[in-house]
């Protein structure tokens, strides 16, 4: 493949090298069979064991090298999968356009689109260490796993007899510096609303109001940034409108996958003729009223209301009046911090997509925790919600949580090397999203595991950017805690 030109001075090479080949490959999650498909190929073209399972995960076995034979193997884990986001004036195909980086700064982002160094980057860096032949290390397995983005059936697929490794380095972290010995487990709760197609209002005039210029984000590791939940806004708007205005709504769609913030929303609307200015009158005064409210965390926020053609249908009254009611009343955010560790959030839920289809509504909301009881409380609670405006509900089957080590001998290795190397302790802590760790540690209960990484940030959005300092970091941390692992 064509080397992308923005990445040939940064170091390390053959990771940015790796890495520009992988951002040519369509890998939305759910569709990684072009990206499944070059890793086993990879994989056999440099001579090494290679196989991948019914799902498309694919494993890649290297021989240890000399002095190390006797050293426990280690797996090196990434997933090939990305989020697909895109500025809403984008136009981009993820399942046929190469990512474009651009850098700016000391970052690295893309034009218009999520980077996909989440978690390209960790897969990038297996593929420069497994062809690397100077590297001292025990015998490696490196496993790539498929779907971590969007339910994480990957891991949760994997068979139990398939890795031989004692200890696992995930590179799925996002905060250099740190190291990862826990996570959260999540569920996902689903809801279907039904609704009829009626006629339009006679006197009516039709609008497109849109939400616009939020940050979102991971609704792990961002969803006690104070961040604005685009449907949850919107929503404010079109609940006055229905109870004060007599406004009708055609459609609405906003945000996107379960485990973002969502961004933008927006609904086609219709509104009383004679109401019409006292009704913008009312979107410009919530709108500031929220621009305020979220002047901090949300500093380009905006609201647009425009004329557009008249719909040639509308979803039914009774149904759009429990739909507002239910997005009003269902919970978004932080439901709960932990009682052991400070500023760690211990429960929370994300009210992540409203998408409509012939017929219904569908609304996508994510539950996460520490706590495998609180797990299965706030999901419960998303579902009364739900049930009480007439919803039909589902729950994923979830994913377990995984618990700290603080015991860990890997964690110590890893502790040691990076005192040694930048002069600080590095930061030892559990993150609020999901791992697939706690999926891998399930299977292999024996598994000494650490996770960590160069800085990401913006993840799951277009905004996402990775500090390429820190690329070079975590690549000399790594090959250090390899040499280390005798």
């Amino acid at each position: 493949m064509k080397q992308v030109d923005v990445l040939k001075n940064l170091k390390p090479a053959r990771v940015w090298h790796w890495f520009g080949e992988i951002m040519q490959i369509p890998r939305p999650s759910k569709h990684e069979e072009c990206i499944s498909a070059y890793l086993v190929q990879w994989g056999e073209d440099h001579g090494l064991e290679t196989k991948s399972d019914r799902l498309g995960n694919v494993l890649i076995r290297k021989p240890a090298t000399k002095g190390y034979e006797k050293s426990p193997m280690v797996c090196l884990q990434a997933h090939m999968d990305m989020v697909c986001e895109k500025n809403s004036d984008k136009k981009f195909d993820f399942m046929t356009d190469a990512i474009q980086p651009v850098l700016d700064g000391e970052w690295l982002t893309a034009d218009g689109t999520t980077l996909g160094a989440d978690d390209g980057i960790g897969v990038a860096t297996i593929l420069a260490i497994l062809e690397d032949k100077k590297i001292a290390h025990p015998a490696l397995e490196a496993l790539i796993t498929v779907d971590e983005e969007t339910g994480l059936t990957g891991a949760s697929g994997l068979s139990k007899s398939w890795l031989k490794s004692e200890i696992l380095l995930n590179f799925d972290d996002e905060d250099e510096g740190e190291y990862c010995i826990g996570c959260a487990g999540g569920i996902d709760t689903t809801a279907e609303i039904d609704y009829k197609q009626v006629p339009v209002v006679k006197g009516h005039k039709a609008f497109k109001l849109k939400v616009s210029g939020l940050k979102g984000g991971h609704s792990g590791d961002d969803i006690n940034r104070g961040r604005g939940c685009a449907n949850k806004l919107i929503n404010r708007i079109l609940w006055e409108g229905t109870f004060k205005f007599g406004m009708r709504m055609a459609s609405i769609d906003g945000g996107n996958l379960r485990n973002a913030i969502a961004r933008e929303a927006e609904a086609i609307i219709t509104v009383p003729e004679d109401l019409v200015r006292t009704f913008k009158t009312m979107v410009t005064r919530m709108g500031k009223a929220m621009q305020f409210e979220f002047r901090t965390t949300e500093p380009d926020l905006k609201f647009e209301l425009r004329s557009v053609d008249m719909p040639k249908r509308l979803i039914d009254k009774e149904t759009q009046e429990r739909l507002v009611n239910l997005l009003y009343a269902c919970a978004h955010g932080v439901l709960a911090m932990s009682r052991e560790i400070e500023n760690f959030v211990e429960t929370s839920t994300n009210l992540a997509s409203i998408k409509m289809s012939e017929g219904s509504i569908h609304i996508a909301t994510s539950q996460r925790s520490s706590v495998e009881s609180a797990k299965l409380a706030a999901a419960a609670k998303i579902e009364s919600t739900f049930r009480l405006a007439g919803c039909r509900v589902k729950h994923s089957d979830g994913y377990p949580g995984w618990t700290p080590n603080p015991d860990s001998r890997v964690l110590k290795v890893g502790v040691e090397v990076y005192k040694k190397m930048y002069g600080r302790e590095p930061i030892v802590r559990a993150i609020h999203a999901g791992l697939e760790c706690g999926l891998i540690g399930e299977k292999y209960p024996k598994m000494d595991m650490i996770s960590y990484g160069p800085t990401l940030r913006g993840v799951h959005s277009p905004d996402e950017k990775i500090e390429i300092k820190t690329v070079e970091m975590f690549w000399n941390q790594t090959l250090e805690i390899l040499k280390k692992l005798k």
